[in-house]
């Protein structure tokens, strides 16, 4: 299983938790969470001005062995306006533009896209159950 929490947050909203957004899937070969501002696609949709966000930006892919993988996928544009990080303990790194990284098992973590050009994010919980 895979939960994720979402929320927005810029400045006006910062501490509010009242707007956070949830989803699980179970870790079944093929299941797919995705986070972007097409409400049709993703299961967690940020607000639709928010265009430092793609339309699809991340995907959460279950491989065959039950692991979730993180993606962050290549938009129209050849250079993206956010920044993506990952954060599992003490333990933060970048998330190359239209790389993948696997989810520990059994762990949790944060991801981050952050606006480059305001101070404006997209913060998502996970915790990837064993």
């Amino acid at each position: 299983m895979l939960e994720l929490t979402m929320a927005a947050v810029s400045p006006a909203e910062e501490g509010a938790t009242a707007g956070m957004l949830m989803a699980e899937s179970p870790s079944e070969p093929g299941a797919v969470l995705r986070v972007g501002r097409d409400k049709s696609v993703c299961r967690l949709a940020t607000p639709d001005d928010w265009l430092f966000v793609s339309r699809v930006h991340l995907e959460f892919l279950c491989g065959p062995d039950g692991t979730w993988h993180l993606t962050w996928l290549q938009g129209s544009q050849p250079d993206p306006s956010s920044e993506v990080r990952l954060t599992v303990g003490e333990y933060a790194q970048p998330l190359a533009y239209g790389g993948t990284v696997p989810l520990p098992r059994g762990g949790s973590g944060e991801i981050v896209v952050q606006d480059r050009t305001a101070p404006r994010s997209v913060n998502i919980g996970f915790y990837h159950e064993v």
